[in-house]
């Protein structure tokens, strides 16, 4: 099975092909050479290493929740949570 996963750019390398992303509270390098134009604070969805295509916001948060209850990704809902809290 495949899975595809939310994950948020932190920071963009300055070659613009690889990028710092949060997955699940974890930083991990990313390849974004098929993103036009990553930059930090952006969503994409992330699949073996690399980000497919950008999403907004509110989708990701929304896919967080589904992988949170099925029990495949419970820190990453959590993600946004945390987030709001330093708001």
């Amino acid at each position: 099975m495949c899975l595809a996963v939310p994950a948020e750019i932190k920071s963009v390398a300055e070659d613009g092909m690889e990028a710092l992303a949060l997955i699940g509270g974890i930083e991990k390098k990313v390849d974004v050479s098929l993103i036009d134009n990553p930059q930090p604070g952006d969503w994409v969805i992330v699949h073996v290493g690399f980000a497919l295509n950008r999403i907004d916001a509110a989708e990701a948060e929304e896919t967080l929740k589904v992988l949170a209850a099925a029990g495949g990704a419970p820190d990453a809902a959590n993600a946004f949570a945390a987030k709001e809290d330093q708001a």
